[in-house]
């Protein structure tokens, strides 16, 4: 399927109905594990003589179906799944890295993914310094002889900052490293990192590309471009002690981190995604296509409107040509900028809580990528852990607030909008 182009692999990759009863739509394989044709054939698929499924925390049928079509649309050579994004994040940094080990990545950051960095892993040794991504020059400034991967969000969450991918990939190649591409806000439809230098690519599966607010679920892409043996990562070119001595970069090349991630992260962290959930990802991979051009229509035009406010005190979407990232946002994403908008109200944080708390349609949640309108007021909430120092390198200010524009009727949203306006003490506003 790899011919073909995204919208075509978003509905087709990895499901050979041939192979799965001639069934049209993808199949649930809802097993915990699989019968073996005898002692030998078991003996084979451990020793990876030969691919098949043992147990489903390593692998199954509907989510490697699910796999393969991710792989297809970010043109990587193979992708895992997992039970969230957090769990692909963890999970994929845990099984390349080690304690010593030091991660350049990104201050604009979704809360939870930095707390990971800043607090939780240096627990286990691994530590990270945090840059201004605007300029890729920090990241060469910051590698030191233990740094062992760079790490980004495409489209920042919720700073909506576009990224130079090509020019801080040139530095992760000069340093050696991986560069880790958190495209979840962006999506595959919009922006492809692979193309731009990316080594590995991550999703939260839970947000736009499921996109029903239903279903956990986080992914990484694997390129298949990095170089394991380049002397750093001796965990690839030596014999492996967690798997009866396989060598990776000899025994699967370019595919040698997708099956780590596997054999390792999966059997040993253990954060595998249900096969139900796997089926509503499909489900909803398969319209991305449609659905993500939309709510970049929305957002566009709804950050337009919201420009001409007097309640606002600033509008923040990189599809604005007022935008400090417009230029970038017209290389790296010209079919659109996603949906998320975020803005400041006058009068501060008490204002944007109290119009926060205000919305009907907008409802208060924490999440993105929904086809239902979604709002938050990220400093008393996905962000409330960090300092404020913290908080504004990330782009959280006190009056910013986040909204995941859906695809409702836009005269209904702004209605809303204005409706919450009315309802904030104007005494406050003014």
């Amino acid at each position: 399927m790899s011919t073909h182009k995204l919208a075509t692999n978003a509905l087709h990759a990895g499901h050979d109905t041939k192979q799965n009863g001639g069934t049209r739509a993808v199949p649930i394989y809802q097993t915990s594990s699989y019968v073996f044709n005898d002692t030998d054939h078991a003996a084979n698929l451990f020793a990876l003589g030969e691919l098949g499924f043992i147990y489903t925390r390593l692998n199954n049928p509907t989510n490697q179906i699910l796999q393969d079509r991710l792989a297809a649309v970010e043109g990587g050579v193979g992708a895992v799944v997992f039970a969230s994004g957090t769990a692909a994040i963890s999970t994929g940094l845990l099984t390349l890295l080690k304690a010593g080990d030091h991660i350049v990545a990104s201050s604009s950051l979704y809360g939870g993914t930095f707390n990971l960095l800043n607090v939780t892993l240096p627990r286990l040794g691994i530590t990270t310094t945090f840059v201004d991504a605007d300029n890729p020059e920090n990241f060469k400034e910051a590698v030191q002889e233990n740094t062992r991967a760079f790490f980004v969000e495409s489209l920042g969450n919720p700073k909506l900052d576009v990224l130079d991918l090509k020019a801080i990939s040139k530095q992760a190649k000069a340093a050696k490293v991986p560069f880790i591409v958190d495209n979840t806000v962006a999506t595959p439809s919009l922006l492809n990192p692979i193309e731009h230098g990316a080594n590995l690519v991550i999703h939260s599966l839970t947000k736009y590309i499921g996109g029903q607010g239903t279903s956990l679920g986080g992914a990484i892409v694997d390129a298949g471009t990095f170089d394991w043996t380049n002397g750093k990562f001796p965990e690839f070119t030596e014999p492996s002690a967690g798997y009866h001595g396989l060598v990776y970069s000899e025994a699967l090349g370019a595919a040698a981190f997708t099956f780590k991630l596997i054999l390792e992260g999966l059997r040993d962290y253990g954060g595998a995604l249900s096969p139900f959930n796997a089926f509503q990802i499909i489900q909803g991979l398969e319209t991305l296509p449609v659905r993500i051009k939309q709510h970049s229509a929305n957002a566009l035009e709804l950050a337009t409107w919201l420009e001409a406010r007097d309640e606002v005190a600033w509008v923040n979407y990189p599809g604005l040509k007022s935008n400090k990232y417009y230029d970038l946002a017209q290389e790296y994403l010209p079919s659109g900028q996603s949906g998320l908008v975020t803005f400041g109200i006058k009068g501060g944080f008490e204002a944007a809580k109290q119009f926060t708390d205000a919305t009907e349609i907008f409802s208060l949640l924490a999440n993105i990528g929904d086809t239902k309108s979604l709002i938050i007021h990220p400093a008393s909430t996905t962000h409330q852990q960090l300092t404020v120092d913290q908080q504004l390198s990330a782009g959280v200010g006190q009056d910013l607030i986040r909204l995941s524009v859906g695809l409702e009727d836009l005269e209904d949203l702004k209605k809303d909008i204005e409706n919450a306006f009315a309802k904030v003490d104007k005494a406050i506003l003014a």
